[in-house]
């Protein structure tokens, strides 16, 4: 005697795995979260409670990059082009809605909603987080740029770290490999430590701010791709890797079908 099982019973077994990978995914997503944001909570903890060596080591970095951009003049115009026009903020998050609207274009979805999500989730919590800290820029003497708003983190440094890793991990597959991919990170790289220093030339951040951006940015970065990842794996694709992109299927006609 055979017995057919229909209806809720048979979708039971199914279910109950969906809800223990979702289970497994959540515990995940808030593991991925709390690693990557660690090192961020500590420097935060030190930045509140005013923690002497970190105060000495701000003051010493602003007063000498300062001294050097009284001095050399020339050099703080390009700084100051470079953070106020080429790794501006309002820049960068152009240039990721572009890419955003045209992985639309291209029908890549999830990958534009990474994209999107990443840029705001970004913006979002750097906002938040100054709101909360309240910490004042440094004020110097002849000040060679001002700045409006609280400093700790730098807006500039986390928007530089989500943007550009948005970038290189969408676009990586239309890179051909070797050389141009090392290039593309070297560039992002470069890039993402070109902000946060022309922000402490300039005299509008702390050294901690910067450092403090970069890290809540890669806490970011972090998260949203693990959320990426588990999407990959409910859809039966093979695990990406960094070297290769989000995406690796972004090559093709139809990288979501």
């Amino acid at each position: 005697m055979v017995v057919q099982v229909s209806g809720p019973l048979r979708r039971r077994p199914r279910a109950r795995a969906a809800d223990r990978r979702f289970g497994v995914r959540l515990f995940g997503a808030v593991a991925v979260a709390a690693l990557s944001a660690v090192p961020f909570g500590l420097l935060l903890v030190l930045v509140e409670g005013r923690w002497r060596p970190l105060r000495v080591m701000d003051a010493g970095a602003a007063r000498r990059l300062h001294e050097t951009a009284l001095a050399h003049p020339a050099w703080t115009s390009t700084l100051r082009f470079l953070s106020d026009w080429v790794w501006d903020p309002a820049t960068l998050r152009v240039v990721v809605a572009l890419l955003t609207a045209w992985l639309l274009w291209r029908r890549a979805w999830r990958l534009a909603a990474w994209s999107g999500v990443t840029a705001v989730a970004g913006a979002l919590t750097g906002l938040l987080v100054k709101t909360v800290v309240e910490r004042a820029r440094p004020s110097l003497a002849d000040p060679v740029a001002q700045a409006p708003g609280f400093s700790f983190p730098s807006g500039h440094a986390m928007t530089a770290t989500t943007s550009f890793a948005v970038l290189v991990l969408v676009l990586l597959p239309l890179v051909p490999r070797g050389w141009p991919r090392h290039l593309c990170w070297s560039v992002s790289v470069f890039s993402a430590l070109g902000v946060g220093f022309t922000r402490v030339a300039l005299g509008v951040h702390w050294f901690s701010d910067v450092v403090g951006g970069w890290l809540l940015g890669l806490a970011v970065v972090a998260s949203t791709t693990w959320a990426f990842e588990a999407w990959r794996a409910d859809s039966g694709r093979s695990r990406s890797t960094v070297a290769e992109g989000l995406e690796p299927e972004l090559n093709e006609d139809a990288p979501e079908r």
